[in-house]
């Protein structure tokens, strides 16, 4: 197929995706309070290679060259989140200014460089202090969190038309409240459950809290989302697909659907009961403007009566031998198709976003350039798929590359790398990769 932009349409939205943790750096900088990624990140061990982001890509005093660098590169869209703590040091009460400033000054560089904000409002970085105090286990966050949203667009919503209110709820309930592998590092099931609860209502109320704000705002949030498959067509693993689609897939985007959570598929979400009370049945649910779909790869599941809760395992791609990136994550693009003709099938999905597809792929840079057409072909080939998706009729209005330029990737540390936009972190060089090139002309608007 060849591409073109055109093909999509002029209204269908163009861009790049960041998350603060990951390129800001400037961690205690000007006020801003310690996240639980800046206290995880210091715990021997849990970080690969024993990075951290205190500096990262140094965004937070190179965003103005950063931005014009995607102005030049066509980029019409970019998505960043702001950093909590850098607005509330301590989750609630005084404000930071300076950090206050930063955020007006990015959305005025974006805006001056013809490019619009999409602002995530929470892409993991939790104030550490709110963490001493249970964090997304504690119900109290519901308010803390309804705080600061109402601050941060009654601040900036002038100017925001786009806001994404949780970042991938799945992943950071279940990395960082179940399996521990992310910040904060807790563990059980009973964590797990408490803060799913939790954050899935944060999720509905946050969209009430834009759209009371600011009637006219888009407000959506986002979703992990894995196509998954049985390894065999048996029964045993069909029924496997179905425990693991419901805990990785379904998890967050039915109840905000107003469909309740998967329960009948997934029995061992019957304990979130114990988290209810009156009235959250409603108060999960919110008419969300657009859904983020996050998209990278494929899953194939077998059943596995070890597996505890889900009786299901995930067979990971170097097992299968097959195509693969730095994450061990299987190069299959029809996933995109299949996640998004999945999700058509929800009613009440007006417009959906590919907010996130991207691949992390080893790049060598040689006499100032950066040849990576691994990652040139995985961007097309998916953009391809979404094309398919959008003519089969999805509601599909966007996608956005992640990554801008390579970052910190959270427990895989500098050592995966997703950038359109080669980092030296040693000098902060930035260098546009053939795939940074390829997009830049594929944006360009033709007369």
């Amino acid at each position: 197929m060849q591409l073109n932009r055109a093909a999509f349409g002029h209204d269908f939205y163009w861009g790049v995706s960041t998350a603060a943790y990951q390129i800001e750096g400037a961690h205690n900088a000007d006020g801003k309070g310690n996240s639980i990624w800046d206290e995880f990140t210091q715990k021997r061990k849990k970080i690969l290679s024993g990075h951290h982001g205190e500096t990262a890509c140094d965004f937070y005093y190179r965003y103005p060259e950063d931005i014009r660098l995607m102005n030049h590169m066509n980029i019409p869209n970019y998505r960043f989140s702001i950093a909590w703590s850098r607005i509330f040091p301590m989750g609630t009460g005084a404000i930071n200014q300076p950090g206050i400033d930063f955020y007006n000054r990015l959305i005025d560089d974006c805006l001056a460089n013809e490019i619009q904000p999409w602002v995530t409002l929470y892409h993991w970085d939790l104030p550490a202090a709110l963490e001493k105090k249970g964090g997304w286990t504690n119900r109290e966050i519901i308010n803390w969190f309804s705080s600061y949203v109402e601050f941060c667009v009654k601040r900036f919503g002038d100017r925001v038309q786009r806001w994404m209110i949780l970042n991938e709820p799945m992943v950071f309930t279940g990395a960082g409240y179940f399996l521990g592998v992310h910040a904060p590092g807790k563990k059980g099931l009973n964590n797990f459950l408490s803060s799913v609860h939790h954050a899935a209502l944060c999720q509905a109320e946050g969209g009430r809290i834009v759209k009371n704000i600011h009637p006219e705002s888009k407000v959506g949030t986002t979703f992990s989302y894995s196509h998954i498959e049985p390894l065999r067509e048996i029964e045993k693993d069909i029924t496997a697909v179905k425990k693991t689609d419901a805990l990785l897939n379904r998890l967050f985007i039915e109840p905000l659907l107003g469909m309740g959570y998967p329960v009948q598929d997934l029995k061992i979400l019957q304990g979130l009961e114990r988290f209810y009370k009156d009235g959250d049945t409603a108060k999960l649910a919110f008419n969300m403007d657009f859904a983020g779909l996050q998209n990278y790869t494929r899953e194939l599941v077998r059943h596995s009566p070890f597996m505890p809760f889900i009786k299901a395992k995930i067979i990971k791609a170097d097992k299968r031998k097959v195509e693969r990136t730095q994450m061990d994550w299987e190069v299959h693009p029809p996933a995109i198709y299949h996640a998004l003709m999945r999700w058509s099938q929800y009613k009440n999905l007006k417009e959906i976003i590919v907010t996130e597809n991207g691949a992390a792929f080893e790049d060598h840079c040689e006499a100032g350039e950066v040849n990576d057409q691994k990652r040139m072909i995985y961007i097309k080939d998916h953009i391809s798929q979404v094309l398919l998706a959008k003519q089969d009729g999805t509601p599909v209005n966007g996608y956005f590359i992640w990554t801008f330029m390579d970052n910190f990737e959270w427990a895989e540390g500098y050592n995966p790398k997703f950038g359109l936009v080669h980092v030296n972190f040693e000098t902060q060089e930035r260098i546009v990769k053939a795939s940074g090139k390829w997009y830049a002309s594929f944006l360009e608007k033709k007369d």
